[in-house]
């Protein structure tokens, strides 16, 4: 099946990335100690793969048949964290930032892409990503390394009321 050319560099760019990532979350697998992150690191890792297969599927010429991309498992978080060394902390933290990175770009590609297939998947690969944040993101706030600073009340009011007049129907 014919790609249009944006299709193929994008997926191109995504695959030299995946390359360099995959390696970076393997390195840092062999180097956790903790079992929960280092789960998560397994499952981020065997996930970038199946987005590596599936992009050399969709990249295929003798494709004739729709690419699926397969859902990923849900990581329960069932036992304690335990202790997360500081610079396991920072591999969560660096693993946060990579999916969130990722999925930015899968969403960004999606945008610009032709082929619907191609498309969907793209978004489908982004909101996967998100999910690994989103997990790491567990990681870390459970071991008291991540922090987030609050609006206040008044300041949450003062916005309702600047764009309350948007919900009417005056045109």
């Amino acid at each position: 099946m014919k790609l249009p050319a944006i299709d193929l560099g994008l997926m191109a760019e995504h695959l030299t990335a995946h390359e360099g990532v995959i390696f970076k979350l393997q390195t840092y697998y062999q180097n956790v100690q903790n079992p929960l992150l280092k789960r998560v690191l397994k499952s981020h890792i065997d996930t970038l793969q199946v987005h590596v297969a599936v992009m050399i599927s969709l990249i295929d010429p003798n494709r004739i048949h729709k690419v699926q991309l397969p859902e990923i498992s849900e990581i329960l978080f069932t036992e304690t964290l335990g202790e997360l060394q500081p610079w396991e902390k920072n591999i969560a933290l660096e693993g946060s930032f990579t999916a969130k990175s990722m999925g930015t770009n899968n969403f960004n590609s999606a945008a610009m892409m032709k082929d619907e297939n191609v498309k969907n998947i793209h978004l489908q690969m982004s909101y996967q990503d998100i999910h690994f944040q989103k997990m790491y993101n567990k990681l870390i706030t459970a071991s008291d390394g991540g922090f987030v600073p609050m609006a206040s009340e008044d300041m949450q009011w003062m916005t309702v009321q600047k764009y309350q007049h948007l919900l009417s129907n005056n045109y």
